[in-house]
């Protein structure tokens, strides 16, 4: 196997990206998203991310979208404008390849360059084993687990919660 290419999203990889997260709503549990976004509103939220000065990485594998990742904002309030939330959504066809783990990678590092402070992974499922130990390779530590918040497929679901610092973090304050 080849290593993937890490490379800014461009909006031809969109109607990829949309495949990939239209599977991921309707049969997984990383999202509590309930009906699968079309094209068009995948379209308008990349371009609210990349125009809010957010990163937007896809992993190509094999000539393929293997996956994608984002940071966007953790809370609307001005307060929280050093932290981000990121995303990472795999082709099913590409998990257990370490996709996940290098598209996080490059999300902290980009993340830092832009100045942010803190990165925030709101994990749906708490048996969801993949994205709790990519995270965990890549420096999060848990912070808390919401128990039964969502309900999705007839179940309740559990939203796991972890943290990591970026760049400086919280040792110091940003002059702006």
């Amino acid at each position: 196997m080849s290593a993937p290419e890490i490379r800014p999203t461009l909006e031809a990889d969109l109607p990829a990206i949309t495949a990939i997260y239209q599977q991921a709503v309707r049969v997984g549990t990383a999202t509590f998203e309930l009906e699968p976004p079309d094209l068009a509103e995948m379209t308008r939220r990349y371009r609210a991310l990349v125009d809010g000065g957010y990163p937007y990485f896809v992993a190509i594998l094999d000539g393929r979208v293997a996956g994608y990742a984002y940071a966007g904002v953790y809370r609307p309030r001005p307060a929280y404008r050093f932290t981000v939330e990121n995303s990472i959504y795999l082709d099913p066809s590409f998990h257990r390849r370490g996709v996940g783990s290098l598209l996080l990678e490059r999300l902290i590092a980009e993340c830092e360059a832009r100045g942010f402070r803190q990165m925030i992974a709101v994990i749906g499922d708490s048996a969801n084993a993949g994205s709790i130990g990519v995270h965990t390779k890549g420096g999060f530590r848990m912070i808390g687990t919401h128990p039964n918040v969502g309900l999705k497929f007839g179940r309740w679901l559990d939203t796991v919660m972890m943290q990591r610092e970026l760049g400086e973090g919280a040792s110091t304050v940003p002059g702006k």
